[in-house]
Formats: structure tokens, sequence, C-alpha cells
């Protein structure tokens, strides 16, 4: 079985990355599915994706930036279609909880005749160390919308650890798994955990939705703006204010704590100015 490559769409992004490095640090073959790629994959290249395909057994499946963005479920759609006609074995797929996209992305997964698994994660906790969030953590202050909604904020690695598991192991085929941290948090409970794992003050600046869509548009365009607002004004109402247990089902040990987290990006200089 070790023979036949995995691909991993989207080797190069968060989660991506790790699953690939994981995998081949377990000895099994992966294709790493970006644009720069020997084989090259591209979203928005549909002649790339039967090659990339080709003579694998499974894929993990993640759509840059998200599945909310216009068309994503479509080409979602497409690329089962030509996984299953390349003989796909078994297909993962990251989605968000609470998105209405993603929720559509799952179910053309699950409607495509190839065996899957979802893996529907809550926000991630390397946003504010890889992500969009580091350079206002790094000037002391978390700007987000959303008042006081908790969110079980989750480590990447976690999900990573849960991909990997369900690619390389029996018995996850057709289940869901609702990955999420070990505790509801507020980001003003975040802000002060990153103060003290960084040791500099953090503080939480609540704002409103058209603040942030102002701040996202200035560092990514309107139309990346659009769609991440709008996820926002979708998810921090509360709706994902529970803590569900993907990873202690698909792992058999707690989800990493927050505070875990943060320690370890600290101690790994993730807000070091040089980093």
């Amino acid at each position: 079985m070790k023979s036949e490559p995995i691909l991993v769409i989207g080797a190069t992004g968060k989660t991506g990355s790790r699953v690939a490095s994981k995998l081949e640090a377990l000895g099994y073959p992966v294709r790493r599915g970006s644009r720069q790629s020997a084989i090259p994959f591209d979203w928005e290249e549909p002649e790339t994706w039967a090659p990339a395909l080709a003579g694998v057994r499974s894929a993990y499946v993640t759509y840059f930036p998200d599945l909310a963005f216009p068309g994503a479920v479509e080409k979602l759609e497409r690329l089962c279609a030509v996984a299953k006609t390349a003989g796909v074995a078994h297909l993962v797929l990251l989605s968000g909880r609470g998105e209405h996209h993603a929720r559509l992305g799952e179910e053309v997964v699950r409607a495509s005749g190839i065996d899957f698994t979802l893996v529907r994660a809550a926000w991630f906790a390397q946003n504010f160390s890889e992500g969009y969030l580091r350079d206002p953590v790094l000037s002391g202050i978390l700007p987000m919308p959303g008042g006081q909604v908790k969110e079980p904020i989750i480590d990447i690695e976690d999900i990573a650890d849960v991909v990997v598991t369900v690619l390389t192991e029996d018995g996850h085929k057709g289940a869901l798994y609702e990955v999420t941290g070990p505790r509801l948090m507020s980001f003003a409970e975040m802000a002060a955990v990153l103060s003290e794992a960084t040791g500099q003050q953090t503080r939480h600046v609540p704002i409103s939705f058209d603040d942030f869509h102002a701040n996202v548009a200035e560092a990514g365009g309107n139309f990346v703006a659009d769609v991440f607002t709008a996820i926002a004004r979708e998810t921090l109402d509360g709706r994902n204010a529970r803590v569900c247990d993907g990873v202690q089902r698909a792992l058999g040990r707690p989800p990493r704590d927050f505070a875990e987290f943060a320690r370890s990006a600290a101690k790994a200089g993730r807000w070091s100015v040089a980093a």
C-alpha cells in the first residue's frame, strides 16, 4: 500500500505542509500538490488535476483560501469526478465549522462515489503566529469582531495528526471528525494567553465587521475581504461556541490547549521580528 503516493493538495499551506511532512516521516510516498511541484496542481488550471491524481490511492483536499470563495464548490465537484476516473480510493476533505459553503463542499464529497473522510475544523490557532493576525499580535493588539463570542480554537498540529491518521489507518472511511480545541475561549482570553506566552502585552480590541473588512482589504484586497468578512459574520455569532470530540475520537487523545500552542510558538520564535 505504501507504493502508491498520497496526494496532498495545498502542500504549501498551513495544514497541507504539516500533513505532507508527517506522512513522509512515516515513510509514505507523498505527491505534494502545488503550483511549483514537479507534477503541479492548480485549482485555477483544471488541466493539472488529472496528472496530479494519476496513480494516487488517496488524497487530502484543501481549497485555498476557503470553500466560501465563488466557484470553489463547483471546482471541488469537478475534481471529485476527475479523481473517480483516476481510480482514487479515498478522499479526505478539510472543511470549516458553521460555514454554509463548507457544508456544500462536504455534500459534494459525500456524493462523489469515492470513499471519504470529512475533517471539519474550528478556527486555527496558527492564524496568530503564521497568518494575517501575526503582525497585529507583534504590535500588541488583537483586533477582532464578534464581541465576547467564544471559539474552541484548534492547534493545526492536531488537524494534521487527524488527517494523517485517517489517511493511513483503517476504520475512518465515511466518518466526520469535527475537530476543536479542548475549551471555549473569547478573543480577550486568547489575548491574555498570548501575553503570558510572549512576555509582551497583547490587548483584544473589539472592532466592527466593517472595520474587519477594511483591515483585510488593506492586506489582501476587497475581493478577499468580502469573502472573509462574510465568513466572520456567519461564524462569529455563537453557532460554533461548543467543544467537539473529533480529535479524541480520531487519535485517542485530547486536543492540545491554546496555551500549549502559544508557548510552543513563542519558543520557536514565531513572534520574533525576524521570523
